[in-house]
């Protein structure tokens, strides 16, 4: 153990690339120490890569690190030197299992350091030595330790391959490029690497780039997703405090209306017992009458009858006033029957279904697959319709006779459903053609812009022209810049407002997004004007597309 002590600071001290004493000892960040001539040396070479290491735990720096003596480290050394121990490599230099060990090295082999292409041999530094400093290695090409050196000789020749064969993409050696390779664009392997790497840089900044702009996508995304759980979060707090005031209305306006039949309920009882008291008296009078008639009808004295007689004949007036023949109850069913209006008014709006999010993928835009038919009645000049009115073909010769829905001079045709709720459908297109959606309202005779698609404030339309493509409304067009699709999908929210269009191949592209308010029913258009032939075709939707992704 004290043997150990004894040797940890030698060991410590030693430089990881020539093995001897640190000499102008250098602390690189991972925490290794070199001398420093070494380690500039070792990243002199790395330079053409544009990266730097540790020659030691292999830890890569960019950028290149910059070297700065350590005073402490050559005080130790110098100290350890006037001691007069030498020091000896740690064990950990040796070649183990899976290490690639010097060819020079006789009996116990230390790890390899650098490989020679030229000597076809891999050294450890203390053998490398030679090649640093004898003017005969001067010219040896140093590369990163390698066990399979043996693969960079030609399998035919067994020469170093130092020629690359452009014509066959390979490396080659001096022998092959005097035999099979003899008339083939060759160059030196060191220049194919000079612009390989050129090109290895371009693509590394390409990486950079889109690794960059990943970055912000997912940075933007993850701000998308805080907005929409704040959104949602924020809708339910004030959902649940329109629901809760809304209760509280509720119940407020039901104890109103409980207090009111009280309170009638009180009038109307008390008015009845008025009556009731007034009947009751009028009842004890008469009742108090009739004793008295009775008594005087059993009287015997014929000058007594006559004279009690007349005041008993006389009854007063009675105060009853009977009640009016009106159903008093007909004010409670007035009430229930304002109650079960109101309650009938706040169903239908309680009921009333939450507007639906846009769709996002394709299989939600299939959702709302329609099937569209044309109108023969409105097919303009050169317009022929097949395929159960779901197929348009251009044709010159096409004659059709006159009809008040039929487009007069133009080759345009409109779809026999209306188009309300949400829509969707697509369409094959073989060339020229542009694609619609208009109020049956817009013009159809004449050649004036009040009957063109995408002339008037009626139409909307995607022009898909071999040249370019474009939305137009009203006369303003706007370019877009896509590339033209054989298929179109067309996305429709009336009662949103909304309008899409998207280019549909491998991967689902919108081309243009209309918002506005559509204050009549839609019908689905189209028009062509080219060469015959060219056809618009109203498809159902290929399988093979129902997992596309969206862009």
């Amino acid at each position: 153990m004290a043997q150990q002590r004894n040797q940890a600071p030698e060991v410590k001290l030693n430089c990881w690339i020539c093995l001897d004493l640190l000499k102008d000892p250098v602390t690189i960040p991972c925490g290794h120490n070199y001398c420093m001539s070494c380690i500039k040396t070792f990243w002199d070479e790395g330079d053409q890569r544009g990266t730097y290491s540790c020659h030691r735990c292999r830890k890569k720096f960019s950028p290149r690190p910059v070297l700065v003596k350590s005073t402490m480290l050559a005080d130790l050394v110098e100290e350890l030197k006037k001691t007069g121990h030498q020091a000896a490599p740690a064990d950990h230099c040796y070649a183990t299992p899976g290490d690639v060990a010097c060819d020079v090295c006789t009996g116990r082999k230390l790890k390899a350091f650098r490989s020679c292409l030229d000597c076809r041999v891999s050294y450890c530094e203390q053998h490398l030595q030679p090649h640093y400093q004898s003017p005969a290695f001067k010219k040896h090409k140093l590369v990163e330790v390698s066990g399979n050196l043996q693969e960079n000789n030609c399998s035919r020749h067994g020469e170093v391959m130092k020629i690359f064969c452009r014509t066959d993409q390979q490396c080659i050696c001096y022998l092959c490029l005097i035999d099979e390779h003899k008339s083939h664009d060759t160059v030196s392997a060191a220049a194919e690497r000079t612009e390989k790497q050129n090109k290895l840089g371009e693509i590394w900044q390409n990486i950079q780039q889109r690794i960059q702009e990943r970055e912000k996508d997912v940075k933007l995304l993850q701000n998308e997703m805080e907005t929409i759980n704040y959104s949602a979060d924020k809708a339910v707090e004030d959902s649940e405090k329109i629901f809760t005031e809304l209760i509280r209305v509720i119940e407020k306006r039901s104890s109103e209306v409980k207090e009111q039949i009280r309170s009638q309920q009180k009038t109307e009882v008390s008015r009845v017992k008025e009556l009731q008291e007034k009947l009751d008296q009028e009842k004890a009078y008469m009742m108090m009458k009739e004793a008295d008639l009775e008594e005087l009808s059993r009287s015997e004295d014929h000058t007594k009858f006559l004279q009690i007689f007349p005041s008993l004949s006389i009854l007063t007036a009675s105060t009853y006033s009977p009640l009016p023949k009106t159903n008093r109850l007909r004010y409670y069913k007035d009430v229930m029957a304002a109650v079960t209006a109101a309650k009938e008014k706040m169903q239908n709006i309680l009921t009333e279904k939450l507007p639906l999010a846009e769709p996002t993928t394709r299989a939600e835009f299939l959702q709302y697959s329609c099937q569209i038919t044309m109108d023969q009645n409105t097919a303009g000049t050169w317009l022929v319709l097949s395929d159960e009115n779901r197929k348009i073909t251009f044709d010159k010769k096409a004659i059709h006779p006159k009809h008040p829905d039929r487009f007069e001079y133009s080759p345009q045709v409109l779809s026999k459903e209306g188009l309300t709720g949400r829509c969707y459908w697509e369409m094959e297109i073989s060339r020229d053609a542009k694609v619609a959606v208009a109020y049956k309202s817009i013009d159809r005779s004449g050649d004036s812009n009040a009957c063109f698609f995408g002339q008037n404030k009626k139409s909307w339309v995607l022009e898909c022209e071999d040249s370019y493509t474009a939305f137009r409304h009203d006369g303003d067009q706007t370019f877009i810049s896509a590339l033209k699709s054989s298929r179109v999908g067309v996305y429709l929210d009336h009662s949103a407002g909304t309008l899409a269009f998207f280019s549909i191949s491998e991967i689902m592209t919108l081309l243009h997004r209309v918002q506005t308010t559509f204050t009549e029913l839609l019908y689905a258009g189209v028009y062509l004007s080219g060469s015959d032939g060219d056809t618009v075709e109203f498809g159902r939707v290929m399988p093979s597309l129902k997992r596309q992704r969206v862009d």
